[in-house]
């Protein structure tokens, strides 16, 4: 068994194995392995990635960040009662996987707590009202929802958690 406490997470660079990683979740596989690198020298998103520091080229898992604006209507009244009349600023978790030998370790935990921590730390330099998850299924739906995060109020799989208060 390997010990995970000791991972990295840094941003996906050319020296990560992309080609490597493996979830069980096609879409999520197909994206680091062939999107992720155009995104990044787009500016369309950043991707981080999981690593051991005795192997830090292989890929244990990764997620996707990237801003969007939410519509009003689609948070929850209490919040949208709390914000003025216009879309507000968000962060979007697009992806969020874990290498399919590392899942059950709390990796993906991680992953979300580093992609708060991110999102709080340019908070403090930009506006960002709300973190959204993208949700690929209602296993990932399960995940976010164990860490407060609310289903917008459209028929996207995205959840919403505030990151402000009020």
């Amino acid at each position: 068994m390997t010990n995970f406490r000791h991972l990295l997470i840094e941003q996906l660079n050319s020296t990560h194995d992309k080609a490597g990683f493996r979830c069980n979740v096609d879409a999520l596989d197909r994206y680091i392995q062939k999107q992720a690198g155009q995104d990044i020298r787009r500016r369309i998103s950043r991707i981080f990635v999981a690593v051991l520091p005795d192997n830090p080229k292989e890929v244990i898992g990764y997620y996707s960040l990237s801003t969007l604006s939410i519509e009003l209507n689609q948070l929850s009244e209490k919040l949208a009662r709390k914000l003025p009349k216009h879309p507000v600023p968000a962060a979007l978790i697009g992806r969020l996987a874990v290498s399919k030998d590392a899942q059950g370790y709390g990796i993906g935990k991680m992953l979300l707590v580093d992609a708060i921590r991110r999102t709080l730390s340019v908070g403090a330099q930009i506006a960002i009202v709300v973190l959204v998850g993208h949700a690929i299924n209602d296993k990932a739906k399960g995940f976010y929802e164990q860490f407060a995060f609310t289903l917008l109020r459209d028929d996207s799989p995205r959840l919403f958690q505030s990151i402000v208060s009020f």
